[in-house]
């Protein structure tokens, strides 16, 4: 019996170990030609144009709709015009707070790589840079969330389940979760 666990062992170690050698090697090769090494020009041009880049997912996929998504899709929704406004008024403000956090972030971003590409990076540097980035991040966040927490208050409760249902959230289409 011993025998017989020590073989199955040794054969899920080796597949396991084959397997894992065959694995390739996560690189980031071409990504040194970047002009900020640690953002792809795709993720600039969101933080630069102030996308939500998933951060509401948790507002997003629990019933608080987002003002951009409301304003696409107002006629299906039957806005009256008081909540139009009101959601144009959230999402402006919305837009403006991201794309000037957006500016900052990019520019914190860079001053990091810069940093490391000059090679005079400190362990206090590090800190503080990647502190304020964490710390912009945070605020980006909040907006995005914020104006879905409005967005709640502008809606019925029969807009809000139209809205999960033409976002691919409601009960019929859990499978398609089209965010």
């Amino acid at each position: 019996m011993r025998l017989k666990i020590l073989f199955w062992l040794a054969t899920i170690f080796t597949f396991s170990a084959q397997v894992f050698a065959q694995s390739p090697t996560p690189s980031y090769a071409g990504q040194q030609q970047r002009e900020i090494k640690t953002l792809s020009a795709a993720d600039i041009n969101m933080y630069l144009e102030g996308h939500g880049m998933g951060l509401a997912k948790a507002a997003e996929l629990n019933h608080y709709p987002g003002p951009r998504h409301v304003l696409d899709s107002a006629t299906e929704l039957k806005l009256s015009h008081e909540q139009f406004t009101k959601t144009q008024q959230i999402y402006g403000k919305m837009h403006n707070a991201a794309v000037r956090l957006g500016e900052v972030i990019v520019q914190k971003e860079k001053q990091l790589d810069s940093l490391y590409a000059t090679q005079k990076i400190s362990e206090a540097q590090l800190r503080a840079v990647v502190g304020e980035i964490a710390r912009l991040q945070g605020e980006l966040r909040i907006v995005h969330l914020n104006a879905h927490l409005e967005m709640k208050k502008i809606l019925t409760p029969v807009q809000t389940a139209k809205y999960d249902e033409l976002r691919g959230y409601g009960k019929n289409t859990a499978q398609h979760g089209k965010h």
